[in-house]
């Protein structure tokens, strides 16, 4: 969870192994942000810039507009919550990054999202039948 001119980030992800296969290093994660105007000012987010990183250490930026299609507008108090999803090549692995938020007057700040981790349940190494 981070807090930043009073935008806080918090972050919860799920491992779906419905969706993964880790016989092809196939690895899903869900995760879930909460984004809450604790400030006095509006904000609005314009773009997002992630760091993803897997358990080799092989990183990915990924950058863009919004998140999930919008860019939302948060007024003091109010909050907005969207899911998402990234797939690894590893079980385990980490996301960091920053939402770009803009002020009324013009001015702009980043919002850090604090590293939170991806992990899959240990998984045996065979079947054993």
């Amino acid at each position: 969870m981070a807090l930043t001119d009073g935008i806080r980030v918090r972050v919860q992800s799920t491992y779906l192994p419905d969706q993964s296969n880790p016989r092809d290093d196939r690895y899903v994660f869900a995760y879930t942000i909460t984004i809450s105007n604790e400030g006095a000012r509006s904000a609005q987010l314009k773009t997002r810039h992630w760091i993803i990183t897997d358990a080799r250490g092989e990183i990915e930026e990924v950058r863009g507009d919004g998140v999930v299609g919008e860019q939302p507008q948060l007024a003091p108090g109010q909050s907005f919550q969207y899911t998402s999803g990234c797939v690894l090549q590893t079980p385990i692995g980490t996301m960091q990054g920053s939402y770009r938020f803009w002020r009324d007057d013009g001015s702009h700040f980043d919002a850090t999202i604090a590293p939170f981790s991806l992990a899959s349940p240990v998984a045996p190494a065979n079947d054993a039948n």
